[in-house]
């Protein structure tokens, strides 16, 4: 696949970090118009109280509506496994499509079993405005977007190219975090390094923007880099083999706990960050499977 990609155009972009999650959300700004995107929104969760806020969400949109932008795309770079989307709430309040990966069905009918959802929940990917799949384009403003899928992490990430700028969800993580898991039901390690390729085949020019940053060695949070950085720097790709890679992701997911909102993540982010519908009374319910992932 030939991609056309014109690194002189240069989106404006603008990360929102959220501590409690360690997540970045962007809005991304296309140069010749006030057209912009949301990438991987955040809704705030109090998973012990069981309470539902938008606080860093409404950042985002105060963010919208001060710079006079006009919303069209809302995209999830996956089904996250970490935090909440906060996509419907913004799309509410600011219009805009939701689009993600077209293997969200996979995912929706890995998970649909395991929280036991019953035939009422659509497992054809219905819940979102847009699917796209590898090679896909789309406007934003004037610029021409490409979808590239990045499988490996899980079977529904994207790679967004938005100009000079990509947007690689957990497929990597800045060059001295190396990579993310590949241990979760549908993910793969070798999926995920021929992903890495793909993504470091781009311009060595192209910035690379982060979903998520932990700020290893207690550096400061960054989620800006390049593909040429990470080829020559990334701790876990530089210089190794696919089956070295396979054999080093394998061992550290093995280490790994689960993420603290997985329950929660899956149930909102398959429904496109919808809450699950309500009961008779209008109480809305999360549920935790025992001994299920």
């Amino acid at each position: 696949m030939t991609l056309a990609i014109d690194l002189s155009v240069q989106p404006e972009v603008k990360g929102f970090f959220d501590p409690a999650t360690n997540t970045i959300s962007y809005v991304v700004r296309d140069p010749a118009s006030t057209a912009c995107a949301i990438v991987d929104s955040v809704m705030d969760i109090d998973y012990a109280a069981g309470r539902i806020t938008y606080t860093h969400a409404d950042e985002i949109i105060a963010h919208v509506r001060k710079h006079g932008l006009q919303l069209e795309w809302l995209i999830e770079t996956h089904v996250h496994a970490d935090h909440l989307s906060a996509a419907p709430y913004i799309q509410q309040q600011l219009g805009g499509r939701i689009g993600i990966g077209r293997n969200i069905t996979v995912i929706q009918d890995t998970f649909g079993k395991i929280f036991n959802e019953g035939t009422e929940f659509q497992r054809d990917g219905s819940q979102f405005d847009r699917l796209f799949d590898d090679g896909d384009t789309y406007q934003l403003g004037g610029m021409t977007c490409t979808a590239l899928h990045t499988p490996g992490h899980t079977p529904a990430c994207m790679t967004q190219v938005m100009g000079d700028a990509a947007f690689v969800g957990d497929t990597l993580f800045m060059p001295d975090g190396g990579s993310a898991r590949a241990d979760f039901p549908g993910g793969d390690a070798g999926q995920l390094y021929d992903s890495i390729q793909k993504v470091l085949s781009l311009p060595d020019a192209m910035r690379l923007f982060m979903c998520h940053d932990y700020g290893p060695n207690g550096r400061d949070i960054a989620y800006e880099t390049t593909v040429g950085e990470e080829k020559a720097q990334n701790i876990h790709i530089s210089g190794k083999s696919r089956e070295e890679f396979i054999a080093l992701r394998t061992a550290r997911d093995a280490t790994l706990a689960m993420p603290k909102l997985i329950i929660p993540s899956l149930q909102v982010n398959m429904r496109a960050g919808e809450l699950p519908p309500a009961d008779e009374s209008g109480k809305r319910f999360l549920k935790v499977p025992i001994n299920g992932l």
